[in-house]
């Protein structure tokens, strides 16, 4: 079902991208899916949206006075576009399709890196550059703790991963074995 609702967020966030390109409004479309994928990934307005009771024309007005002033004149035209189409529980896709497209167009690239023990800064400034060579895109980095792990790093950029960890080698001795 999630490759589904991406097939279909897919157009939506290509043609928001397209126009926040021609109209150099990138940061401020970011903000304006941020918002609207709060407010239709809230349990309350999950519902309504789900009502088949509900008017389309009553969505559209309740998800505008909700977000007020948050709206300029193309974000309320979306909105009416992905009630009119029964898309606009696709908000949270449709944000989340739209940061990969702006990322992938300003070069840069979200990176998760998961480890054994905390990274230190130095750590961290490391890992960003050996990628920033390797893939060209600037990173930035989050990281996490899973004691899971053993040892080593499990790195995750995009669809690429780098699995480093201790626990990743066992796993992978184990396949080889058979066990």
């Amino acid at each position: 079902m999630a490759g589904e609702t991406t097939t279909i967020a897919r157009p939506y966030a290509e043609a928001v991208f397209s126009r926040a390109n021609e109209t150099d409004t990138l940061g401020q479309w970011s903000e304006t899916l941020e918002f609207l994928a709060a407010v239709v990934g809230d349990s309350t307005m999950a519902g309504v949206i789900t009502n088949p009771k509900f008017d389309r024309n009553s969505l559209a007005d309740l998800v505008l006075e909700i977000g007020g002033d948050r709206f300029n004149k193309e974000g309320q035209n979306l909105i009416q576009v992905l009630v009119a189409n029964g898309r606009l529980a696709l908000a949270g896709e449709i944000a989340t399709l739209y940061e990969q497209l702006k990322a992938e167009s300003q070069r840069t690239m979200h990176v998760h890196v998961t480890s054994a023990y905390a990274l230190e800064t130095d750590q961290v400034t490391q890992i960003a550059d050996a990628l920033k060579a390797k893939l060209g895109y600037e990173i930035t980095i989050t990281s996490e703790e899973n004691a899971e792990l053993i040892g080593g790093i499990h790195i995750r950029a995009g669809d690429m991963v780098i699995d480093g960890s201790v626990s990743g080698q066992l796993q992978q001795l184990a396949n080889e074995l058979g066990i």
